[in-house]
């Protein structure tokens, strides 16, 4: 089977781990970018990135590639390629761009013209015209301009990979799932220990922290990609890929907990855990956590996305020097990593010097991902024995 381009795209930051992701599903010539990593594979590997990678937002698949010195550039190269191989003139398409040029201000215009493009050539060359459908088309097509270079894309996932399937309920403010997956490999959970989200919200890092400790495919409950609605599309051969990727899937010998100080917020945690079929792996609870303490006397990994006064409102000061506290008097041996805006004035606030701070956008917010290390006694004691 013959191999080709691909770029998956990541959230800025995540590159590197993006990359490891493609390495270890065999990817080759992976080479990262800005957020972005390309790679070479073949029809199967397309559909096993879309259906396992955790950290990319979308698969795209090259198939047009020009340079652009003015706008009527962009319109020719468009007009001029035999998109009647990609699209039917009777189905559907739709359009994305990102844009970073100084021909090209406006990523909606070029959408425009692309659009413009593509449907004069049907129509000067059949005499027809393909539909546009935003929601459910037949094609997705990617448009990516950098400076004087264009990419034209197919879109072999659709909508965005954080769209797992299984949250079917949310929050007020939910954190992505793409996010979550990646802050977690970032951190290097690997399901060793028993782990906890003590401000779990709907759930969504407790979930991705069980698929990533039972190897289970990040999309598994994604029902279409877009690949599904091309001509190529080999049913059979995917569920074979499908197939193979469930086999890997491990035993999981830890405990998984989430706590919330909303019952309703649980009740909805609960819902997209039992929709990720992953009720025996994770138990929530309604619960503050400044008032509990770790139960089991073995290691426990913490991640959490807490509140810091935009969408959810808390006086930092005295928010994060209670998580602090906690920390240090009721979670010894404990790994801690949360997630803070950089110019909240949180990390000061805590009390606890962090171990490491790794440099992460929750959207466009620069943000750090920080890990405290809370040993059992001191920590002078834990370098004696």
């Amino acid at each position: 089977m013959e191999n080709f381009e691909m770029t998956a795209k990541c959230l800025h930051g995540f590159e590197g781990i993006l990359a490891k992701e493609l390495r270890n599903l065999g990817a080759m010539n992976v080479t990262e970018g800005v957020r972005h990593v390309s790679f070479m594979g073949d029809l199967g590997f397309m559909y096993k990135a879309n259906l396992s990678l955790r950290t990319a937002v979308s698969v795209l698949k090259p198939i047009l590639n020009f340079k652009i010195y003015k706008e009527q550039d962009f319109y020719q190269s468009v007009y001029e390629f035999p998109w009647e191989d990609f699209v039917d003139k009777n189905g559907s398409f739709a359009i994305d761009s990102t844009v970073n040029s100084d021909i090209f201000t406006h990523s909606r215009y070029v959408v425009f013209r692309a659009k413009d493009a593509i449907v004069d050539r049907f129509r000067d060359k059949f005499g027809t015209r393909p539909n546009i459908d935003t929601n459910e088309p037949d094609v997705r097509l990617n448009v990516h301009i950098d400076r004087n270079t264009c990419n034209l894309s197919l879109n072999t996932s659709g909508e965005p990979l954080f769209k797992r399937g299984y949250r079917k309920s949310t929050n007020i403010a939910p954190i992505n799932e793409v996010l979550a997956a990646s802050l977690l490999l970032a951190s290097g959970w690997d399901g060793q220990c028993d782990f906890l989200d003590p401000m779990c919200g709907s759930g969504t890092i407790l979930i991705e922290a069980a698929m990533i400790a039972c190897q289970i495919p990040a999309n598994i409950n994604r029902e279409t990609f877009a690949f599904m609605k091309w001509n190529n599309f080999n049913e059979d051969f995917f569920e074979k890929i499908k197939a193979s990727a469930l086999k890997k899937i491990r035993p999981f010998h830890f405990k998984i907990k989430g706590f919330d100080l909303s019952g309703i917020t649980i009740s909805k945690a609960k819902e997209n855990i039992e929709n990720a079929n992953l009720t025996e792996f994770i138990s929530v609870e309604e619960a503050d956590f400044f008032t509990t303490e770790k139960l089991a006397d073995r290691h426990l990994f913490m991640l959490f996305n807490p509140p810091y006064g935009e969408r959810l409102p808390v006086e930092v000061p005295e928010f994060y020097s209670s998580v602090g506290d906690t920390l240090k008097q009721n979670y010894p041996d404990t790994t801690a990593w949360f997630i803070v805006p950089l110019d909240s004035g949180a990390i000061k606030h805590v009390g606890l010097r962090p171990s490491r701070k790794i440099k992460v956008f929750n959207a466009s917010i620069e943000s750090r991902l920080l890990r405290y290390d809370i040993y059992k006694g001191s920590k002078k004691a834990k370098y004696q024995n």
